[in-house]
Parts: C-alpha cells; structure tokens; sequence
C-alpha cells in the first residue's frame, strides 16, 4: 500500500525528524550539579591523598637515611678489619674517604634538615639535640668506640629513638 503524502505533510515530517535529532543532540552534555558534585568528589578524594603522600616522602627519607646508615658502618667494618682492631680516631674524613666509601651520605631526618656532617661525639650519651647529620664516637677507652648513629635525639616515623638504629 502506497502512501501519497502532501507536500504540506513531507515538509511537517522533516521538521519533526529534524527538531527531534536538535533535541537529542542539545541533551548530551552534562548538567551543572552534576558537574559540582564530580568536582565535590574530587576535592574530598584530594584532601585524604595529599596527607597520606606527605608522610610517604618522610618514610622514604626515613628510609633513605637507615640504608645509608648500613652502608657507613659496613665501611668502618671494613676499616676495622684491615686496620686489624683500630677504628678510625677522627670524625672520618682523613684516610676513610674515598678508600672505605666514597663519600659520606646526607642524613636525611625529618623534620631536620639534611646533612652529611659527621660530628666526633665521646659517646652517644653525649648526643643532646637536634642537630642533624651523623655522629661518630671516636674515643677509643669508651665503650661504644666506633659507633656510628645518626646525630639526633629524636624519633623516626615508628617512634623509635634514632640513635639505637
């Protein structure tokens, strides 16, 4: 069966065909609180990630710091055995660099500055403050003769004090 259309109806026929694609096309965007509520979200997600990756940086300077520690020690070890029982008497800068390590590492404490200063301590008892850096006990009468600590009196992120590490 065959319709025969006027030109009034065709004409009627394309304009709705036509309003009706405008229609759809016009509702593909999205509304303004839905907008808000996506930005809402990511603001709540941003304000409990930007903590949580500033205490990671400490952590891994904390970290950075332990391992730097190890490779030091390894060193006076080293030092200590081809020297056959004696540690070095200084705060490590004559005949230790760059023979046993190639230089000494920055300590890295937060919220301490960093620092790769090596203070000649008496003994870790003698560590009062905050300072930073390294300490070496470099008396050879005492009892912790050889002993290399970071130069803090404080704590690292786990509450450990940084002088029994």
């Amino acid at each position: 069966m065959c319709t025969i259309y006027s030109a009034a109806d065709v004409c009627r026929i394309y304009t709705e065909d036509k309003m009706n694609k405008i229609n759809k096309a016009a509702k593909k965007g999205f509304t303004l609180i839905e907008l808000m509520i996506v930005v809402a979200i990511i603001g709540i997600l941003a304000a409990v990630a930007i903590p949580k990756f500033a205490d990671l940086i400490n952590k891994s300077k904390e970290g950075a710091t332990k391992g730097s520690l190890g490779a030091v020690r390894s060193a006076i070890t080293v030092y200590y055995g081809d020297m056959e029982g004696v540690y070095p008497n200084d705060n490590l800068s004559q005949g230790f660099t760059p023979k046993y390590i190639a230089a000494i590492p920055v300590a890295k404490v937060p919220p301490l500055a960093d620092n790769a200063a090596v203070a000649a301590v008496a003994s870790t008892s003698a560590l009062t403050g905050a300072t930073g850096g390294w300490a070496y006990v470099n008396v050879s009468g005492d009892s912790g003769w050889g002993t290399f600590v970071v130069n803090t009196v404080g704590t690292d992120s786990k509450g450990v004090i940084w002088t029994t590490h």
